[in-house]
């Protein structure tokens, strides 16, 4: 794949992901909608939307994705919504993209690859940069929080990892997220003592489900296969900037010089990752 089109893809990809934390912090915070429901609205409405997608094309899904990337998925999923109700979205994000950055680079250098100078100088550069936006003001998590919020990022690790070598994105995509229902169906079971909707909460799910997971997954599966490890790792450090630029209009919230330098050195960061 050309290196325009790797970028393109992964730049898509990364606003989705994106998108995908203002859909669950507007969900979860300005609605009533409990994380069980929220985390099974998201993955039904991608697995349908997907599977759409795939029979629209007359092409079989049976046998692809597999069941250790679906039970991945849904732990990403899950234990991200139900975190993100007690953590601040600055903790949360650290202590996700922390164990996301461990899992994926820990894996690439454990399969023999080498970060160079520039590429090194770039991670150190990207993770400062969020460390800088996000760290000022933060407050001690709670532990079952954060543990959570941790096994968050090592699902989601592992969920990229195993669309590295993936021959059909869009299809493994919905394969895995078609094995995931049953897995949140049972979460809705076992939390259903807790459950609470509204219009406004099942529609963030929907959207969230339908069009940043579902489409930006796929997307991600397709740019995958042509970023290292620890090139793929690095990049998502872009989501908690971009997220919080897209809240500026979206939310209302201020736009702040520590927020734009923080923008200049996580993505002036990633780009010598990705160009080295």
């Amino acid at each position: 794949m050309p290196l325009a089109r790797t970028v393109t893809l992964t730049i898509l990809a990364m606003l989705a992901f994106a998108g995908n934390s203002l859909l669950c912090r507007m969900a979860l915070k300005q609605t009533d909608i409990d994380a069980a429901s929220f985390t099974s609205i998201r993955l039904i409405s991608g697995a349908l939307v997907l599977w759409l997608i795939v029979r629209l094309r007359e092409k079989m899904i049976a046998q692809a994705g597999s069941w250790l990337a679906a039970l991945a998925l849904v732990t990403y999923a899950a234990c991200f919504a139900i975190a993100y109700i007690s953590l601040s979205a600055g903790v949360g994000a650290l202590l996700l993209f922390g164990s996301v950055q461990i899992t994926m680079i820990g894996y690439g250098v454990w399969t023999g690859e080498r970060l160079r100078g520039l590429q090194s100088a770039g991670l150190f550069l990207a993770l400062a940069g969020l460390i800088g936006l996000l760290l000022p003001g933060l407050t001690t998590p709670s532990l079952p929080s954060s543990l959570l919020m941790l096994g968050a990022g090592v699902a989601w690790g592992i969920y990229s990892l195993l669309g590295k070598g993936v021959a059909n994105p869009t299809q493994v995509t919905a394969g895995n997220f078609l094995r995931a229902v049953p897995f949140a169906i049972a979460l809705s079971l076992i939390t259903h003592a807790q459950i609470t909707l509204d219009v406004a909460g099942v529609g963030y799910a929907i959207a969230s489900g339908a069009i940043a997971s579902g489409i930006g997954y796929t997307i991600w599966y397709h740019a995958l296969p042509h970023l290292q490890a620890t090139q793929a790792a690095t990049v998502q450090l872009s989501v908690p900037i971009l997220a919080a630029i897209a809240a500026v209009p979206m939310l209302h919230e201020p736009m702040t010089l520590r927020l734009g330098l923080a923008s200049v050195a996580v993505l002036g960061g990633i780009a010598l990752v990705i160009r080295e």
